[in-house]
């Protein structure tokens, strides 16, 4: 006996010590994934649970975005992710930022206006020093409320190119993407040393098509192969799609299927394992919230307690889950994206500035309601939980105090457009913004474009109409010797609306000059085949007064790239009170380098605003959104700010700075 309760007090002590060893040696997640750096095998997704290096993997995984939060706010962000339980993090990849023009490529190491944005190989290596693994998810379309689903504009020089299909012009334009971005990043898979488990093939490929009809999976086939061919196949591939509508349409055999959805839980993981019986459950967008499109009542929201019940659900599943959003960060400049309805077609509806998606993390990166209760669910669930330790959460960035600067410098619009270096015409063409000979023959990709020409009015009202579709948005403007008119109300943000559409004039017996200006709000980044047609500007017209065709035009594109914004500093006039508009304002500040902002553009009307010459966003009071968040890094000079406002509608005498968001309509 003495010996036996020996025998036991040993083992007991043997086991103890082993279990403080192993305790000690997997306080990190490599640590335990990879102990002693041996690999045997990546992330294998077979049966009811998933498997990294040989161990059991819940895969717990939260959306951020690299592009949309400055790249000083990256470590702290994965931080944060890090430090509520989450052992993953999974981002996109924007095409357009990356091939801003055809052949020309962007990985932070250029002058373009958010080249900053875009060292994806530096946040891939962040995120492994920060204790996380990688879902990397490509594209080449990524939906994501992003202008054009991320596609570049260029594409659409092509008059019939055919996005996201075997179409040759599509596939020889991805494949030199692809044949770029993919060796940046093909030494960061988790079998080579790095962090990426899983590699997305497309996005909701499913729902591009109409009804059950097949999609075509010979573009799909190629996008494997070429993932494969770039040395891409050591992690595992995925699709992603709504599962519950699209079923299995989006898919490729051999390839693991995950849901995207925000309630039904049970029904959709249910309908996942129908379709994909032997392999893991996987929620790859379980959406924490909502993003807002400009005119809609209010911001989206949707409550904790709902939330934490449906995560708590996927959790109960023994399914991995992705929050899509973590933190959603920003659609800076003109990169928001839009929705076409197709149920009320053809109504269209443009993306906010903020992305702000009432997720765990608001825009600035502050903590909410959400983030603790995900925390806690976490905690209750994950496997690893008390092996594997979590760091400490870091403090949230902080807020200027509110303060008021006044409006010193404005210039009129013909001064504007006066400056624009490339005028294209006289033509008797109306070019679309994707066609004009400029940007190294690539086009106009965001902003505004001006046509101009001289036309006769009659003594009486004349009646100006263009003819077929303006593919622009509801400010649409129009500007006869000093009148400006909206085409269309511009509270009303219909794209095809303006079809045939008429507008009466005051007459006057001298010819006047005619500018009809539109603005790009956005690309729809999200829906059918037709919906990517995507060209903007006047592209059918022609366009008459009293029936006459109106000849010859000049057409100038509104980019408002930084370097144009920098080249007119010489032609700034004193501020005078008068508010003409479209017109831009100038104001000065010096603010605290080391504190987050919010512009409150409340005051103004519709426009966008440029900090240090770059482009913050639009503002629309219109709403829900009236704030523009500005972050710390993007304060430079010492803090010595110039603020630069374009104004379509009607300007304020000054600009508000506070430490808070505001939304409302």
């Amino acid at each position: 006996d003495t010996v036996m309760v020996g025998g036991q007090y040993c083992l007991l002590i043997f086991t103890t010590l082993v279990y403080v060893k192993y305790a000690f040696s997997s306080s990190s997640l490599y640590d335990y994934y990879v102990p002693d750096g041996q690999l045997t095998s990546g992330l294998v997704a077979e049966g009811d649970r998933f498997t990294l290096n040989g161990k059991d993997l819940l895969i717990l995984s939260g959306a951020f975005h690299y592009f949309r939060v400055h790249p000083d706010y990256w470590r702290v962000t994965l931080k944060k992710i890090r430090a509520a339980g989450f052992n993953t993090v999974e981002t996109y990849v924007p095409w357009n930022l990356h091939e801003p023009r055809q052949g020309v490529y962007d990985f932070g190491d250029l002058d373009e206006d958010m080249s900053f944005l875009l060292d994806i190989r530096t946040f891939i290596q962040t995120a492994q020093e920060e204790d996380l693994f990688v879902i990397l998810r490509p594209g080449p379309y990524i939906c994501s409320e992003w202008d054009f689903g991320g596609l570049p504009s260029w594409l659409l020089r092509d008059y019939t190119m055919q996005v996201r299909t075997y179409y040759e012009g599509y596939r020889t334009a991805v494949t030199a993407y692809f044949d770029v971005l993919l060796p940046k990043v093909v030494d960061l898979q988790f079998m080579n040393g790095g962090p990426i488990i899983m590699v997305q093939i497309e996005n909701e490929y499913g729902a591009f098509g109409y009804d059950d009809f097949p999609r075509d999976t010979l573009y799909l086939e190629f996008l494997k192969d070429n993932l494969i061919s770039n040395g891409m196949g050591l992690s595992t591939f995925f699709t992603s799609d709504g599962v519950l509508g699209t079923q299995d349409l989006g898919s490729l055999p051999g390839v693991l299927m995950t849901a995207n959805f925000q309630d039904l839980v049970s029904a959709n993981l249910a309908k996942l394992k129908e379709l994909q019986p032997d392999r893991p459950l996987m929620v790859m967008e379980f959406w924490t919230g909502w993003f807002d499109h400009w005119l809609q009542g209010g911001h989206s929201t949707w409550d904790v307690e709902t939330f934490g019940n449906h995560l708590e659900n996927i959790l109960q599943h023994n399914a991995s889950v992705n929050m899509y959003m973590f933190i959603g960060g920003t659609n800076w400049g003109f990169m928001a994206g839009a929705n076409a309805d197709n149920l009320n077609s053809p109504h269209y509806s443009a993306d906010t500035q903020s992305y702000d998606y009432d997720c765990l993390l608001t825009e600035s990166g502050d903590y909410t309601a959400k983030y603790d209760l995900a925390k806690e669910i976490i905690a209750k669930y994950n496997p690893l939980e008390g092996i594997v330790s979590n760091p400490t959460a870091p403090s949230e960035n902080p807020k200027s105090p509110n303060s008021v600067v006044n409006i010193t410098y404005s210039m009129d619009f013909i001064t504007l457009l006066n400056n624009v270096p490339d005028v294209i015409g006289p033509s008797t063409d109306l070019l679309s913004m994707e066609n004009l000979p400029i940007n190294d023959n690539n086009g106009q990709s965001y902003g505004y474009i001006v046509y101009t020409t001289t036309a006769g009015l009659s003594n009486g009202n004349s009646t100006l109409k263009i003819k077929g579709h303006v593919r622009g948005t509801s400010s649409t403007q129009l500007f006869a010797s000093i009148k400006i008119k909206a085409f269309g109300k511009p509270d009303i943000c219909k794209q095809y609306e303006g079809r045939d559409a008429e507008l009466t004039l005051n007459g006057g017996s001298a010819p006047v000059s005619l500018k009809i200006m539109v603005e790009n709000l956005g690309r729809v980044n999200y829906g059918k085949p037709h919906n990517f047609k995507q060209i903007k500007g006047i592209v059918e017209g022609p366009v008459l007064i009293d029936d006459v065709e109106l000849g010859e035009w000049l057409i100038t594109p509104l980019e408002f790239k930084k370097s144009f914004i920098s080249s007119i500093d010489s032609e700034w006039g004193n501020f005078d009170g008068s508010h003409p508009t479209p017109g831009l304002y100038l104001a000065t500040v010096v603010l605290d380098p080391s504190s987050d902002t919010y512009l409150d553009m409340s005051a103004w009307n519709k426009g966008v605003v440029f900090i240090n010459g770059f482009n913050l966003g639009r503002y629309w009071t219109e709403g829900p959104q009236q704030t523009l968040y500005l972050p710390a890094p993007l304060i430079i000079n010492g803090g010595l700010t110039e603020i630069i406002i374009f104004e379509q509608y009607e300007a304020a005498s000054e600009v508000t700075f506070i430490d808070h968001p505001i939304y409302y309509r």
